[in-house]
């Protein structure tokens, strides 16, 4: 396996930084992603994101941390956020790919009451009897994503709720391996939670490093080593994202949601907003309803 410095961090497969889209999950065929790439992905990680490859027929040969496995049977492949991992499919192999943005496990975690430890760990999950179950269920949720249907939010999520029930109660996870690489992880990975946890209330860094038990100078030199960019850079990519969605997707004023993510004042939101989108909140918002027509 490649030293980490050399794995490229992606947000989907190739793409450029930056979550692709205001939903936060991304629903699409293998064929339509991998084909593109002669059925070969080659090894990455995901910095924000938890991704579920359904295997429904075909075969694909699974890298992940280092790790080769063949898949054959209709099954579920688990790849957590910052896990290093590749895919190489038989040309025709169906199946989805539904990557989770970290936010939005979050509150499916609310919602269980404890965290979703059966996307922590990189495991194989066979489908079983529920092959025929799991392929209507990806194909729902490939369908509803692509769509424009009434209440498509609620819809998407009441179809993922039903696949992350059904997924926590195949298996208990393996415990974590305790390497230094995995230990890294991990405390990423807590900084991804207390983020969202507390992203609206601008703590300081030292105080973010003080939960994770670390510097504020080794927790900057982890941001970059797996984000690329420094810890107050993931802050501000957090709080981008939640104003893009809510300037898209509510009537919010720029003040109502300048109050809402914790600034001072909205001239200040304004030129944060400005300076990681190049446009104002305003602006954006105009741009998204003239994309729209």
């Amino acid at each position: 396996m490649p030293p980490i410095q050399a794995v490229p961090v992606f947000k989907l497969y190739g793409e450029e930084r930056g979550w692709p889209t205001p939903d936060l999950l991304h629903c699409e065929s293998i064929l339509q992603r991998s084909s593109l790439y002669e059925w070969h992905i080659r090894v990455h990680q995901h910095a924000e994101m938890v991704q579920l490859l359904y295997l429904h027929q075909g075969r694909a040969e699974i890298e992940i941390e280092g790790a080769t496995a063949v898949m054959t049977a209709s099954c579920i492949q688990v790849v957590p956020a910052l896990c290093i991992h590749g895919f190489h499919f038989s040309p025709g192999t169906q199946g989805y790919v539904l990557s989770l943005a970290l936010p939005l496990l979050s509150r499916f975690e609310n919602q269980f009451g404890r965290p979703l430890d059966v996307l922590s760990v990189p495991q194989c999950v066979p489908v079983g009897r529920s092959r025929g179950h799991m392929h209507t269920l990806f194909s729902a949720l490939r369908e509803e994503y692509c769509e424009e249907h009434d209440a498509r939010e609620m819809m998407l999520y009441s179809l993922l709720g039903t696949l992350l029930v059904w997924l926590n109660r195949q298996c208990r996870p393996a415990p974590p391996t305790e390497d230094k690489a995995e230990r890294k992880r991990s405390m990423m990975r807590h900084f991804s939670r207390l983020i969202e946890s507390h992203y609206r209330q601008h703590l300081p860094l030292a105080e973010y490093a003080k939960l994770i038990g670390l510097s504020v100078t080794h927790l900057n030199y982890l941001c970059r080593e797996f984000y690329g960019c420094s810890a107050l850079g993931v802050l501000h990519q957090r709080l981008m994202l939640e104003a893009r969605r809510n300037l898209q997707y509510t009537r919010m004023t720029v003040t109502q949601l300048s109050d809402y993510l914790g600034f001072s004042d909205a001239a200040y939101f304004s030129r944060f907003f400005r300076r990681y989108s190049g446009m104002s909140p305003k602006a954006f918002r105009e741009t998204i309803k003239d994309n729209a027509l």
